[in-house]
């Protein structure tokens, strides 16, 4: 009887350790300096295209940025995809509202955080 009611306690606990890893409308995170010098896993638009437009040449502008999630899309390959906003509803780059990003793989990468 031990044996069962163990067995039950830890499935619950792993699925509770589990189920924080997806992400939800609204989560707050933080964008931090990638080790690259580009994003991999958010999809900035390139740096020639900023500089094209006029604006910032570099990413730098928008590290340490806090932004919240908008929309969760997942796949047929089970990779989760979020849209992400700026917290204080400025744009990126002054002319992006929204951004695209692999949710996983840029929080293994580190260019996201989640936000204390």
């Amino acid at each position: 009887m031990k044996k069962l009611i163990f067995t039950f306690f830890f499935l619950g606990f792993f699925s509770l350790s589990f189920s924080q890893d997806l992400p939800k409308v609204g989560d707050v995170l933080k964008i931090n300096e990638p080790y690259a010098q580009t994003f991999n896993y958010v999809f900035f638009p390139k740096t020639n295209i900023l500089k094209k437009r006029g604006k910032i040449s570099g990413y730098k502008s928008v590290y340490g940025d806090t932004v919240v999630i908008t929309e969760v899309n997942t796949n047929k390959d089970g990779d989760t995809y979020v849209i992400l906003k700026k917290k204080d509803n400025s744009k990126f780059f002054g002319y992006l509202t929204d951004v695209k990003a692999n949710y996983a793989k840029s929080i293994d990468a580190g260019e996201l955080s989640l936000a204390k």
